[in-house]
């Protein structure tokens, strides 16, 4: 179970991840296909986090117990596009 603050943080964590990767992708660290690679699983894990914070908010809005959210799987969370 994860609380707001808790998530928050992680996405924190993916974002400086993110920019460090781009970083090193410039410098020449890091080669086209592993900065796609992991560009994607880092998008995939933020739209997780981002739509467990939007269901924590939805049950607390609606008097519902926050904690009942989990997270839900990257198809489930990425097929919302399509």
């Amino acid at each position: 179970m994860s609380d707001d603050k808790s998530i928050f943080s992680r996405i924190d964590e993916l974002v400086a991840e993110e920019h460090e990767l781009r970083t090193k992708h410039a410098a020449g660290q890091v080669d086209d296909a592993d900065e796609q690679t992991r560009l994607r699983a880092l998008e995939v894990e933020l739209d997780q986090c981002w739509d467990l914070l939007r269901q924590r908010r939805a049950k607390r809005e609606f008097g519902e117990n926050p904690d009942d959210a989990a997270a839900r799987s990257s198809d489930t969370v990425e097929g919302y596009l399509n």
